[in-house]
């Protein structure tokens, strides 16, 4: 039952049994079994890998009930036999067309074959053999990136614990796997304690964007609360760090700066090891192999590439990102969202600034600032991206993330803005949102606030301007967020033309520039036909879609969630893989609705299911234009993609 769990095979499928002759290991000297692989499963190497023992049984060796020899030893006690084993599976492996795992027996000198199947290996050999054997000539291109399963990519990009290592260590607990790779450290509660020199875990509550730097410099990141999509799980995931999010079971002590476990209590300083592959968290050090993308890497995830039909974009929000995701294969942004680029704790007064300021000239002195940083942040990027598509959400702000909320902060709000400490109160109490998800976010404060988005736009065009004078082409696309009404987006468009036509107007010259919007409320889903005569290209934001259409909160379902599928009543989790039987019909509702308005009209995804690849097998069914996803999760997109189209 727990294979089957471990493997995802449907518990109805019955139970095979084979009848086999019996053959006896055990019958004298010249008898023995063993157990091979016809090359190393932990390095990919093309050679004979195995253990036998003489006058035995195979239990014997199985159970680990006798230490086995190397099946070198053959070569000396049996050698015909040995020369008629290694010729046999070698046949075998080429027959079956992959590496093999090999049970056998000598019965009195006599060499019988029990069973052979595909052997398991580590990710490091699952991509060197699928790539030798296509070197051999004994498989093609196409078969190969069938061999490597798109979550291997991850260890191998993000490394992973030293296996023989982990079977001794201690398990403290288990949450959700919200950002590949490993990393040991010590623990740290406070992000402002973070240190660069040090190796430290931040275990927090939950992460704000004031922890940011914290995250930059810590190895890992755990959080008690939070989904596959909180805060911290996207950041971390921008970042290439590991992330486990949802681990209710622990419990932080801030006075005395200890976190419990069960009957583990350990204090800031002691060492943890957290794999974001798995959600586990270790107790203690456990060695690391370190991997990265390698040129044997590179060279496979090409060979996706140029099989691939969907384009495979990147979420990226700095200059930083982009270098990163075009590193790994990313042609364009799929998702930019500007909100993040005042992350940076620099630049995270001016957007306090403009959230926090009345209307009239308070407001206009913030919205200057804005322009300014917006533009200098799109020029960069455009350079880098160097003629590829840059999908730019305008601001989508969850207010309360941004807000100061220390005594500290809010008095220096009050300085920059030159009130006092308690009208700023007063502000961030009015600005409060009883239900931030659906609350006064994203194209609704273009509604209030239309000089928001209209100096964003222009931000846009003229970074894309200044860069086509220089020759650099650009291809921005301005994306309107959390539309639910067509006459939403045609009010937006209309003073987001406006804007950049007045700015053409000056120049005497004109950038070309696309204009769409986020399908992310059901709504829009079944008023796609509607809103596609406002929009260039439709991009799905399954995270809020999955939010919305399931009455579930991407932070909060993790409390709850492991009971249902204990109890047979869920499988699988949402944030992660989409939900084939009522999201995903409201993203064919979406396509089908949209392109029946607009035939042409271009379709992507930039929620978090872009980086699945059981969800990318979706968006290919549905002949998506293109997915998007965090940096480190391209190469895995751009396999995933390149499966689904050869399936």
């Amino acid at each position: 039952i727990l294979y089957r769990k471990l493997n995802n095979i449907d518990n109805n499928m019955g139970t095979a049994v084979v009848i086999q002759e019996m053959v006896f290991g055990n019958f004298n000297d010249k008898s023995g079994t063993g157990v091979l692989f016809t090359r190393n499963p932990s390095t990919g190497e093309d050679k004979i890998f195995g253990e036998v023992l003489l006058n035995a049984q195979g239990e014997d060796i199985v159970a680990g009930i006798r230490t086995p020899d190397n099946i070198e030893l053959l070569k000396t006690s049996m050698p015909n036999i040995y020369n008629e084993l290694t010729e046999t599976v070698k046949r075998l492996e080429k027959h079956n067309r992959d590496m093999q795992d090999v049970e056998f027996t000598i019965e009195d000198s006599k060499l019988y074959i029990l069973q052979t199947r595909n052997g398991k290996r580590t990710a490091e050999a699952s991509l060197k053999i699928a790539m030798d054997l296509v070197k051999e000539g004994i498989i093609t291109k196409e078969e190969a990136l069938l061999k490597v399963e798109p979550a291997s990519i991850n260890k191998l990009l993000n490394g992973d614990f030293e296996e023989k290592y982990l079977k001794e260590a201690t398990l403290l607990t288990k949450g959700l796997a919200a950002s590949s790779g490993v990393a040991v450290g010590r623990i740290m509660f406070d992000a402002k304690r973070v240190k660069i020199r040090e190796k430290t875990i931040l275990v927090r509550e939950e992460t704000s964007p004031e922890d940011l730097q914290g995250m930059a410099l810590a190895q890992g990141i755990v959080t008690l609360k939070g989904g596959a999509t909180s805060h911290g799980a996207v950041v971390a995931r921008g970042m290439g760090k590991c992330c486990v999010t949802g681990c209710s079971e622990i419990k932080i002590d801030e006075i005395n700066k200890t976190m419990t476990v069960g009957k583990y209590t350990l204090k800031e300083g002691d060492f943890i090891s957290v794999s974001g592959h798995t959600g586990e968290i270790f107790l203690g050090k456990i060695p690391l192999k370190e991997n990265s993308f390698s040129d044997e890497l590179k060279e496979f995830v090409s060979w996706a590439s140029e099989v691939k039909r969907m384009g495979v974009r990147m979420n990226a929000d700095t200059p930083e990102d982009v270098k990163q995701g075009k590193t790994f294969g990313a042609k364009g942004i799929g998702l930019c969202r500007t909100e993040h680029m005042f992350f940076k704790k620099d630049k995270i007064w001016t957007i306090r600034e403009f959230i926090l300021s009345d209307r009239g000239e308070e407001k206009e002195k913030a919205l200057k600032k804005l322009h300014n940083l917006q533009k200098e942040d799109f020029l960069n990027i455009f350079k880098i991206l160097d003629g590829d598509e840059a999908n730019i959400r305008l601001l989508d702000p969850p207010v309360h993330e941004f807000l100061p909320k220390t005594l500290e902060d809010k008095k220096k709000m009050a300085e920059i803005l030159s009130i006092s400490l308690e009208n700023i109160e007063k502000r961030i109490y009015r600005l409060k949102d009883e239900n931030p998800m659906l609350g006064h976010r994203g194209c609704r404060l273009g509604v209030s606030y239309p000089e928001l988005y209209r100096i964003q736009a222009r931000a846009i065009v003229e970074a894309a301007y200044e860069c086509s004078k220089k020759g650099i082409k650009v291809h921005p696309e301005i994306m309107i967020p959390f539309i639910m009404e067509a006459k939403e987006l045609a009010y937006l468009r209309k003073e987001i033309e406006e804007e950049i036509e007045s700015f053409f107007k000056e120049i005497g010259a004109r950038v070309e520039y696309k204009l769409g919007t986020m399908i992310e409320i059901p709504r829009a889903c079944l008023l796609a036909d509607e809103i596609a005569e406002y929009a260039d290209f439709f991009s799905f934001g399954t995270n809020d879609l999955t939010q919305m259409s399931m009455g579930l909160s991407r932070d909060d379902s993790v409390k709850f969630l492991d009971d249902y599928r204990e109890k047979g009543i869920w499988e699988g989790e949402p944030f992660y893989s989409i939900d084939t039987k009522a999201v995903t019909k409201l993203v064919e509702i979406g396509v089908k609705n949209g392109k029946s308005a607009k035939p042409n009209l271009k379709i992507g995804i930039c929620g978090e299911h872009g980086g699945d690849p059981k969800s990318i097998e979706f968006f290919e069914k549905n002949n998506f234009d293109y997915i998007s996803c965090s940096p480190f999760r391209v190469p895995t997109a751009i396999l995933a993609a390149a499966q689904s189209y050869l399936k």
